[in-house]
Parts: C-alpha cells; sequence; structure tokens
C-alpha cells in the first residue's frame, strides 16, 4: 500500500439532499487519518472555496461551475463537528475597497450560517510567502496575512475543465488567493500568463499546501471554466494531498494526469499538477497513491476546448519564453530607465510601462497586428525581490525545439 498519499472517491447522485451529500463527504474522509490529525490540531483553518462570482449558473439542479451549495455545507458542518478551530474562507473580490460586501461573494449567508469569517485577499493586511524549495517560478509571493496566521488550510473546488490549464481543480482553485491590486498585488494578467500560470499553481500550493482537497463532482463541467456544458458526474473526491487528489481527479474525468503540452485537454500551456511533481511535490503516479473509489473512469466526458492552433499556441509559448529571457538579458537596462514600473515587452520593445497595467484586460486586443507574438509583463524591480525563474523559460525553449 503506498504511503504518503491518500484519495478517496465515493458515489453521490447529483439528485441527493443535503442529509445525503453530507453521509458521502462523510465517507470520503473518514479515512484520510492524516488530514484529521492535523485538522484536529488546528486553532485556525482557511479554506478556499470555488464559489465566488457574480452570476450562478446552474445545470441538473446543482451550480455548473462552482462549488455546489450541498457540498460547502457539508464540509462546513463537517468540519464544526469534528475541529473546535476558527475558521475564515479567504477569496478576492468578495469585499469593494470600503469593505462592502459585493455580489461576488454570493455563498457569504452560508459563511454566516456556520459562523465563518471572511477574508478579502484583496485588502491588507498582507504577508510575504518563500515559497518552500525555492519555488518554481517565483521565490516569494504577497498574499493575505490569513495564511500566515492560520494552522492548515482546505481547498475546495469543482469539477471542470479549463481553457488555459486544461482542467481546473484544487491546485487551480488556490489562484483565486492571489492580490489583483498594484502595488501590492499583480494584475490576473502578470501570473496568468502564458508559461507562468503552470508553474505559478505549484507554488502557491506548496505555500499553502492544504491537508484536505475536496473536489465536487456531483456536476462538472466541460469544454473551460466558464460558460461551458454542463456534465453529471454523480461523485466526490476527497484527498490528503492536493496534486495527488487532482490528479485522482484527472483520471476521473478520463484524462491521463502524466501527459503534458500540447496533449489534450493540455492544449495551450504544461500539466501544472505535473510540474509540482516533477519537482517533489505530490505525484501524478496513481500507483504511488492509495487511492480507493467507488466510482470508475471517465466520470462523463470532459476535455477542453481548443480556442488556438497548435501551431498559434507552440509560437505563443515560445515568444514568450524569449521576452522573459530578454528582460533577464536587458535587467539592467531595463530597471536604468522603468525601475519601480510594470512594462510589457514584445518582440524586444518596451510597448507600455506605467505603475497600473490594471486598464490593460486583453492580451489579444492589446498585441495589435501580432497576434502570435507573446506580450510579456514584467515588474521592474531593481531588487527583484519576487525571485523570477527565469530558467523556466529556459527549459520550456528547450522542450519547445526538441
Amino acid at each position: 500500500m503506498p504511503e504518503g498519499y491518500s484519495v478517496r472517491a465515493v458515489q453521490c447522485d447529483h439528485r441527493a439532499n443535503d442529509e445525503q451529500v453530507y453521509e458521502a463527504l462523510v465517507r470520503a474522509t473518514t479515512p484520510l487519518t492524516r488530514t484529521w490529525e492535523k485538522l484536529q490540531k488546528a486553532s485556525r483553518i482557511a479554506l478556499k472555496f470555488n464559489m465566488g462570482h457574480r452570476d450562478v449558473h446552474r445545470y441538473a439542479g446543482r451550480r455548473r461551475e462552482l462549488v455546489d451549495d450541498a457540498v460547502a455545507r457539508a464540509v462546513l458542518r463537517l468540519l464544526r463537528e469534528r475541529t473546535s478551530a476558527t475558521l475564515v474562507a479567504s477569496d478576492t473580490h468578495g469585499r469593494d475597497a470600503s469593505g462592502n460586501h459585493t455580489n461576488y461573494l454570493n455563498y457569504l449567508s452560508m459563511l454566516q450560517e456556520f459562523d465563518v469569517e471572511y477574508d478579502e485577499s484583496n485588502l491588507p493586511p498582507f504577508a510575504e510567502y518563500d515559497v518552500p524549495g525555492g519555488g518554481y517560478m517565483f521565490s516569494r509571493y504577497t498574499l493575505s496575512s490569513c495564511f500566515r496566521d492560520a494552522d492548515e488550510v482546505v481547498s475546495v473546488a469543482k469539477m471542470k475543465n479549463h481553457l488555459f490549464m486544461g482542467l481546473t481543480l484544487c491546485t487551480k482553485n488556490l489562484f483565486g488567493l492571489t492580490p489583483t491590486i498594484p502595488p501590492e498585488g499583480r494584475v490576473r494578467s502578470y501570473y496568468h500568463h502564458a508559461i507562468r500560470l503552470s508553474y505559478v499553481l505549484p507554488d502557491l500550493a506548496r505555500i499553502t499546501n492544504p491537508c484536505l482537497n475536496v473536489i465536487d463532482a456531483l456536476t462538472g463541467q466541460w469544454g473551460k471554466e466558464w460558460d461551458g456544458e454542463g456534465r453529471i458526474s454523480n461523485a466526490l473526491i476527497a484527498g490528503d494531498q492536493i496534486v495527488a487528489t487532482d490528479a485522482v481527479g484527472a483520471h476521473l474525468m478520463g484524462h491521463d494526469p502524466t501527459l503534458d503540452w500540447p496533449t489534450p485537454p493540455f492544449r495551450r500551456d504544461r500539466n501544472h499538477l505535473l510540474v509540482a511533481a516533477q519537482g517533489g511535490f505530490g505525484t501524478v503516479d496513481l500507483d504511488e497513491i492509495d487511492f480507493d473509489s467507488e466510482v470508475e473512469a471517465p466520470l462523463s466526458e470532459f476535455d477542453s476546448v481548443q480556442q488556438d492552433p497548435p501551431a498559434h499556441m507552440a509560437t505563443v509559448r515560445e515568444t514568450a519564453c524569449e521576452q522573459g529571457l530578454f528582460y533577464r538579458d536587458k535587467r539592467k537596462e531595463m530597471i536604468d530607465r522603468y525601475g519601480g514600473d510594470f512594462i510589457y515587452l514584445q518582440d524586444g520593445e518596451v510597448k507600455w510601462s506605467g505603475p497600473d497595467p490594471s486598464h490593460i484586460s486583453s492580451h489579444r486586443d492589446f498585441t495589435g497586428k501580432k497576434p502570435g507574438s507573446a506580450l510579456f509583463l514584467k515588474y521592474v524591480d531593481p531588487e527583484e525581490h519576487e525571485g523570477e525563474h527565469f530558467e523556466a523559460y529556459e527549459d520550456c525553449l528547450q522542450r519547445l525545439r526538441a
């Protein structure tokens, strides 16, 4: 029996009532002894739900793109019954700059029902977090101080495909923790960027290292993370290590978690689960996981949408790497001219510079007449405090050219 990673998948009909969903979650999580040893010692537990959004679409009676209310309620009930910890849910855009709740926080009533605090990741206080092991893409990140204060973290995700990453489960769910308002934070396009995102997600997973990971697979979504097609999956998945849990989730979707770009569903960029495992965090090898399941793969038909032809994506990825290495080689010149600002690089030229790139919402629009030539967004810091690992671009270029 493998040691170190445990994952359980249980059958749960998508038409089940709240009590039946709770009972299924208990069945999935009871064998996770390492998880409960940690959670029951914790005095403060941080939670990240994939629930926040202004629009809630439904399919077969469940939230289509987001964790369903019944699953979230079951998680909170279980934590309340089995721990004495303070619970705090963290997300972005749930509060505005004045501290008022927004309609993005569509699960506020549920948090109040279970006496769960809400932490707005876009607002201070912030803290600096060094990535254990040195990091895959950056050495350190600015995140809410909530995670500095928490003893343990829980990630609760929806089973769905992702236009950029191929799939989004418990690891991709953590992307919603990154502050999106400069100067403390980074606009979404900074991390959600060709090449970078596949390495940023393992960094966030290492920083938070959730000890309980739950995938809502009562229903799922095919194609992309927003406005995809609903799927009935009739399952719940729980695990004690985030990458191993997602590897099982990918397997149950019908995907091979050991494969990489450009193999579907990883049509646009590298498999972030494989990147994490290759760096020594978790595994994508099911033989290395204590995995027991009441359901069989595939739970339904899943795949990512092909938004751009493979040759186009190869060019975008190659030029992103080239601009990253161009910045590295020209760093002193960039600091002398643009120090303290953000810059957009394309084909070795600074196309824009300034203190806040938030107004540029679409890379596709901003690329102009060169849609296949990547824009590289970089904060020009004389100290390079974030510690970008430019060797990741070298590695990707070698893979591309091989």
